[in-house]
């Protein structure tokens, strides 16, 4: 992606949703944690806001972000990050050249319709858990928590028999794989972490059922 119309649509859609942005400096070991604050709607140019106690260290560095169903990607540098005045994680910044679009899902997502909860139940170790869903897909679902909520839960940890409510009269029995975790920072409920899953052993006859139900969904959100 390399047109300045393309980028800005792409930056402007992180801004309206809010997604985390990682931010990995050449110059650093540690991920910066971040999100896109506004995009200029006649100039090449957009604000960055860390997440509070972050700190962008001067050089060169990656920026990637989840665009829908695929990863973006780009490198900006600058020489400090200044910040705008009074306004110590607000970073003006310039629009990349251009932008790597990767690993795009198998399997398109849906998010969960507002104001119907879709959840997740398992134990782990003999820990009860109960996480929200924010999107599910044939392949895995996503799932947010509070910090406090989402201990023990690492990449890689298999979740035996987890019980998911997919809509008023739709639960499933299934066993995840923890393959993605990361940190954000939502306005309406503060600090959050986001956990990607992807399904294992699923049987044909589960995953006929998935299917169904996804294009049930989304059916009546395209009504």
């Amino acid at each position: 992606m390399n047109g300045e119309q393309d980028i800005g649509d792409a930056l402007a859609m992180l801004a309206e949703t809010g997604d985390p942005v990682s931010i990995y400096p050449h110059s650093s070991t540690n991920v910066v944690l971040a999100r896109i604050r506004s995009v200029d709607p006649d100039h090449p140019q957009f604000v960055l806001e860390l997440n509070e106690g972050e700190y962008l260290p001067p050089g060169e560095a990656v920026f990637v972000a989840w665009l829908r169903s695929a990863k973006m990607q780009f490198k900006l540098s600058s020489p400090d990050w200044t910040p705008l005045a009074e306004h110590p994680t607000l970073i003006p910044a310039t629009f990349p050249e251009k932008c790597l679009i990767l690993n795009r899902r198998a399997a398109q997502r849906l998010e969960t319709p507002l104001g119907v909860y879709f959840l997740a139940s398992f134990v782990l170790n003999g820990k009860p858990y109960e996480l929200q869903l924010y999107d599910f897909s044939a392949g895995g679902v996503g799932m947010r928590a509070a910090p406090r909520d989402a201990v023990g839960l690492h990449v890689g940890r298999k979740l035996q028999r987890v019980r998911l409510e997919l809509g008023p009269d739709a639960v499933m029995i299934a066993d995840l794989e923890i393959r993605l975790s990361r940190t954000f920072r939502s306005f309406l409920l503060g600090e959050q972490v986001q956990i990607g899953c992807q399904f294992i052993n699923l049987s044909p006859m589960m995953r006929d059922e998935l299917n169904h139900l996804l294009q049930k969904l989304s059916a009546e959100k395209n009504r």
